[in-house]
């Protein structure tokens, strides 16, 4: 039985993408395969736990909803097992992923939401990344993002395409015009303040 490195397990509302305001209940993996400089994710180990264990505290948070994200999802071992684990007590269960590796076994996710980096783009490597997903968000650093969302748009297959603006000195309003069909996505948890 595998066990998890996590940095913590919480309720929230999604704050980014399609599904912003589904309450869920958020598992937290530690750690990351990549350093990206304005990261504000917590990615520090603080527990590691069985899937009962996660499924215990998912059914306490009472949301049948789960995201699991981190640090990096798809770096960890056993993905798939605690997946199935959550899947077999009638969880919807997301995925978070930065996409530099596809996960094992995309299928057992209800919802994969995938955040290129484009500080990292020598690391999305066509035999590993990933492929498909519902939906790309991509976190405008500078204005200068446009070349990557468009590679990324011709390399994964989505439903809904995203820029989100790390601060407001990106001007986001100059770029969506410029890639038609991306929307923009503010991260409302950090607006209305919640985890």
């Amino acid at each position: 039985m595998s066990t998890y490195r996590l940095h913590a397990i919480f309720s929230s509302l999604q704050g980014e993408g399609r599904n912003v305001g589904r309450p869920a209940t958020f598992v937290r993996f530690a750690t990351c395969n990549l350093k990206c400089p304005w990261c504000d994710t917590h990615k520090t180990e603080r527990m590691t736990v069985s899937a009962t264990e996660i499924l215990r505290a998912v059914e306490r948070n009472g949301s049948k909803s789960v995201i699991i994200t981190g640090g990096e999802p798809t770096i960890q071992p056993g993905l798939s097992e605690l997946v199935k684990t959550l899947k077999s007590a009638g969880c919807w269960v997301a995925l978070e992923t930065n996409g530099v590796l596809a996960p094992q076994t995309p299928e057992l996710f209800d919802y994969i939401s995938v955040s290129p980096k484009s500080e990292y783009f020598a690391r999305y490597q066509e035999d590993k990344m990933i492929h498909a997903a519902n939906e790309v968000r991509i976190v405008a650093v500078t204005d200068e993002i446009v070349t990557f969302c468009r590679n990324m748009r011709e390399r994964i297959k989505a439903t809904d395409y995203y820029i989100s603006p790390l601060d407001l000195l990106v001007k986001v309003n100059k770029l969506t015009p410029e890639l038609p069909p991306w929307s923009l996505s503010i991260q409302m948890h950090k607006v209305i303040g919640i985890r």
